[in-house]
């Protein structure tokens, strides 16, 4: 796709939604790879898996949802027990206020129990609208467009905006997908983001929607040579 071509509003959005489409053929599976078996469980491990992996929080939640299953729990946790158990997923001491701090705020305000709604939800400690559209996507099927680092970067490297502000590529997603498609459509980009368009170097010779893309080029174009560079 030539980057040079300016592109009207709706043939990005015709473009968004075939990226969408044949992202969906490339990874089935897309899904939260986070393990929750209900909505406290999700929030309190999409908050604690900023600036870690997926794979280490998995490796670590249970403990914690073992000692501390609800929210009156989480109020209640001694400090330095809770720091101890999250010292893996690093920045643990900001967790454990944040971990403590929502428990006291979902008792105090919402009854115990995780709100549905997005203007509540980001009043709880350590929780933005990323977490808050983790939440309301993946525990309550309300639709929402997740930006994290690899939304953001395939956002700007497929041309769906041109800001960096989070915020802002929300807002730039939303109306280029279809509103029922914006969680799925998050979790494709991040599968994506994941396995094939790296941050230092993309596996561009090896991409589904390389010949949709304004950034084709930018990483490993030789198929054989992009092809060993997927993962999962």
């Amino acid at each position: 796709m030539d980057a040079t071509v300016q592109e009207s509003q709706l043939a990005r959005t015709r473009r968004a939604r075939r990226v969408d489409r044949m992202l969906a053929e490339r990874y089935p599976d897309a899904r939260c790879e986070l393990d929750f078996r209900n909505p406290l469980e999700l929030l309190i491990a999409t908050v604690l898996s900023a600036q870690t992996t997926d794979v280490r929080v998995n490796a670590t939640t249970p403990e914690v949802f073992d000692r501390w299953p609800d929210a009156a729990a989480m109020a209640g946790a001694d400090l330095r027990d809770l720091e101890d158990v999250l010292h893996p997923v690093g920045f643990y001491r900001a967790k454990a206020q944040s971990v403590v701090g929502i428990g006291a705020a979902l008792v105090e305000r919402f009854g115990g129990q995780v709100p549905r709604r997005l203007e509540d939800l980001v009043t709880l400690p350590g929780v933005g609208r990323k977490t808050a559209n983790v939440v309301l996507g993946n525990a309550f099927g309300v639709p929402g467009i997740t930006v994290d680092t690899h939304v953001q970067r395939l956002a700007l490297r497929l041309g769906y905006t041109t800001s960096e502000d989070p915020v802002v590529i929300e807002a730039d997603l939303g109306a280029l997908l279809e509103k029922r498609e914006w969680t799925m459509a998050s979790h494709r980009l991040i599968f994506h983001g994941r396995r094939t368009c790296f941050a230092r170097r993309p596996a561009c010779g090896a991409c589904p929607v390389a010949a949709l893309c304004p950034s084709a080029g930018i990483g490993e174009t030789d198929p054989e040579r992009a092809a060993a560079m997927l993962k999962g």
